[in-house]
């Protein structure tokens, strides 16, 4: 599948109707998740024939993609049950075989490195601290082949230093900057959309430990 191809089809995929500012609900656009997963696919090869786990999953759109491309299974995981909905609304519209689970990512009782690749957009820690190296720490866990994840370009060097030191990453490195468009979406938000700076980060979990 082309790009292009991919970006529409995640174009099309319904978003939160009724977001909820204390999980740091924003939509993942269609132009940085294809770029994510198209990344991870034809310059890595994590995504076709994976077993792909997309942690807070929200709409679904991480997980989406990666079905589109080719992965064996894909789970989406997140606590509200209202996205997970949205998501399976969603998977069902482009008639794609997913599961669903709602969990608290922090409590999450996987044993093992069981899944090939983690893909995510973690809540960026602005409501609660932390919250982002808790979604790392977890998929550092879980994955056997690699994490792709999406954080604030102005934490590089804590993310790099915590998936290192904290987390049992063998390597974390920025495959490139994006720039993600925050909608108006709360009350609080003054502007009709913001762009945040974000790294695209590709994480190696060390094996079996």
């Amino acid at each position: 599948m082309k790009l292009k191809q991919l970006e529409g089809l995640l174009g099309s995929l319904e978003q939160f109707y009724n977001p909820k500012i204390e999980l740091e609900q924003y939509p993942t656009g269609s132009h940085v998740a294809s770029r994510m997963l198209y990344t991870a696919e034809n310059s890595f090869g994590d995504v076709t024939n994976k077993v792909v786990a997309d942690f807070g999953c929200g709409c679904g759109t991480l997980g989406i993609a990666a079905a589109l491309l080719g992965a064996q299974h894909v789970v989406g995981l997140d606590i509200d049950a209202e996205s997970l909905e949205i998501a399976s609304e969603n998977a069902d519209e482009l008639e794609l075989d997913m599961e669903f689970v709602q969990c608290d990512i922090r409590n999450l009782r996987w044993e093992g490195q069981i899944i090939d690749t983690v893909v995510m957009n973690p809540p960026f820690g602005t409501r609660r601290k932390g919250a982002d190296m808790d979604f790392l720490c977890v998929a550092l866990k879980v994955a056997s082949e690699a994490v792709y994840s999406l954080h604030k370009t102005t934490t590089r060097e804590h993310v790099r230093r915590t998936a290192l030191r904290d987390c049992h990453a063998s390597s974390a490195e920025v495959l490139f900057e994006l720039r993600y468009d925050v909608p108006h979406l709360y009350k609080f938000h003054k502007k009709k959309e913001v762009d945040i700076a974000v790294d695209l980060w590709r994480f190696v979990p060390k094996k079996n430990r």
